[in-house]
């Protein structure tokens, strides 16, 4: 296990800037800003951040143009047009006054609102900024997210009693799919996709009962951290668990033990999430769509967002779906791995498809068919990543597949059982 993960991280030297995406600089500045330099001071380190970035790319595409590779290298004109561009907004920005809140102000406030919001990440920053800079800093703190991630689906389905071998290769195949490529980048997705992961352990953890009550506490506290990284994802998380309780408690007709008790922490974690968002004045959902469909506020409120919203909706799923079809790896992985999950362990497979399908609430939440990368369903990702291994231990040794029960027994070889 430990082997992998360096492995991954030395591999990951091979792109150190370059990583970030247009809101890395909100959180950036964030944790400049709680690390205890100036707004000037932040906006100056963030934007020598990433026209370093882009200076670097875009000598790399040159030395491979087969029409350019031998021109000078356009570093210079590069990082000086980055840098007009970045502080034409910000320098007039900055210049009316003092800013409230953490961040610098690359955007309008009511935009920015929505990054105040979270400070988990940013947090979760100021020590490896501090110590190692800003650039080694967001690739080391990037490196250390992802890691554990990978480190935790393979704790994950060790407590699911699968092989040694099924654990390993649920770890890599975190680090070589779109969840870990998605991870490495500077923003929440990283941090939101290790507390799920820890959260469906202590899912795994009740459902082996005799750890139920450090199973309980982890979903718990980890339902708390979220709130602090993306308060949506809490939500969303919250809810999918919670349902994922009723639903094998309904399927058993038991309705007391460790599941209850685990429902009834994820409903806290829901009820909790919306009071604190209303108190603390976090962004409504209305907010959210209104972001959406004027483009970050560039274009006045919409009179009749909801209609638009849901007109919006559909499209994207058809659209998104088409795309799916045309190259059908994702949902061929999605499927394969969750029928293998389902075989497997099928209690288990329940808070799996719960917790993978906040990424379908996210999406949905979001139909923005431009986001790069698919980062706001990334989370479905985490349905191959342990769902593929529990098919390979199915396969591998058939004799452990379980049948379903809440809690499942020891398995015993052959050998063992003609002894």
């Amino acid at each position: 296990m430990i082997l992998i993960a360096v492995v991954f991280a030395v591999l990951q030297l091979a792109n150190v800037t370059n990583r970030d995406t247009p809101d890395t600089k909100n959180y950036l500045t964030y944790a400049l800003d709680l690390s205890g330099y100036s707004k000037q001071e932040a906006a100056a380190l963030t934007i020598d951040y990433v026209c370093a970035g882009k200076a670097s790319v875009a000598r790399r595409n040159q030395a491979v143009d087969v029409v350019r590779f031998h021109r000078p290298s356009p570093t210079r004109r590069v990082v000086a047009e980055c840098r007009r561009e970045q502080w034409r907004g910000v320098s007039a920005r900055l210049a009316a006054g003092p800013t409230t809140g953490h961040t610098v102000p690359f955007m309008p406030p009511r935009f920015m609102r929505i990054f105040e919001a979270r400070p988990g990440y940013p947090v979760l920053l100021v020590p490896f900024v501090t110590v190692l800079g800003v650039t080694w800093g967001l690739w080391a703190s990037a490196v250390a997210v992802t890691v554990a991630g990978g480190v935790l689906v393979f704790l994950l389905l060790r407590t699911l009693r699968t092989s040694t071998g099924a654990a390993l290769t649920g770890q890599a195949l975190y680090y070589v799919l779109p969840c870990g490529t998605t991870a490495m980048r500077p923003m929440t997705e990283g941090l939101m996709m290790a507390l799920t992961l820890a959260a469906l352990w202590g899912c795994a953890l009740v459902l082996e009962g005799h750890r139920a009550r450090a199973g309980i506490g982890l979903v718990g506290g980890c339902l708390a951290v979220l709130f602090t990284v993306k308060h949506s994802q809490a939500l969303f998380l919250g809810l999918c668990l919670g349902a994922a309780c009723a639903v094998l408690m309904a399927r058993r007709r038991r309705w007391g033990g460790p599941l209850r008790t685990l429902g009834v922490v994820a409903g806290c974690g829901v009820l909790a999430t919306l009071l604190l968002a209303k108190v603390l004045h976090y962004p409504s959902q209305s907010e959210s769509v209104q972001d959406l469909l004027t483009g970050h506020y560039a274009r006045p409120d919409r009179v009749h967002p909801w209609p638009e919203f849901l007109h919006l909706e559909a499209a994207f799923w058809i659209e998104w779906t088409r795309r799916q079809l045309w190259e059908p790896l994702f949902l061929a992985a999605v499927v394969a791995a969750g029928w293998g999950a389902l075989r497997r362990h099928r209690a288990f497979a329940v808070f799996l498809l719960a917790a993978a399908g906040t990424g379908v609430l996210n999406q949905a939440a979001h139909p923005d068919i431009n986001v790069w990368g698919d980062r706001l369903i990334v989370l479905l990702w985490l349905l191959p990543a342990v769902g593929l291994p529990l098919l390979l231990d199915t396969v591998a040794r058939p004799g452990t597949r379980l049948s379903g029960g809440l809690v499942p027994g020891p398995q015993r070889r052959e050998s063992e059982v003609a002894r």
